[in-house]
């Protein structure tokens, strides 16, 4: 990405959410970076009351399981997904098709 001669802002499209504190810290990729985009983590799949979800796939927990994010001047969202894994159930964490309105300011 260095190499390019590009102009704008940049929008990551990522499957998992782990390597979001990589494209937004302090020794980040870029400093154009001002969305990022991920799936992976199915929001935990299973949430409990009062719990949470017990097991997130990601090396955050459940930081980044679900929904908006922004840090260091970046956007993420994640979505939860329709798909499953380890186990074909979801409980209170809903399939979700995420439809997102990118506006210039």
């Amino acid at each position: 990405m260095a190499d390019a001669n590009l102009e704008g802002d940049i929008i990551i499209l990522e499957h998992s959410p782990d390597i979001f504190p990589v494209v937004t810290g302090e020794n980040s990729i870029s400093k154009r970076t001002k969305l990022f985009l991920a799936g992976h983590t199915h929001g935990g799949q299973v949430w409990f009351p009062i719990l949470g979800s017990l097991i997130v796939p990601s090396d955050h927990g459940d930081k980044y399981a679900f929904g908006h994010v922004r840090e260091n001047g970046t956007d993420m969202f994640v979505t939860t997904g329709v798909g499953m894994s380890v186990f074909p159930v979801r409980f209170l964490v809903p399939p979700e098709i995420a439809v997102l309105t990118i506006r210039s300011r």
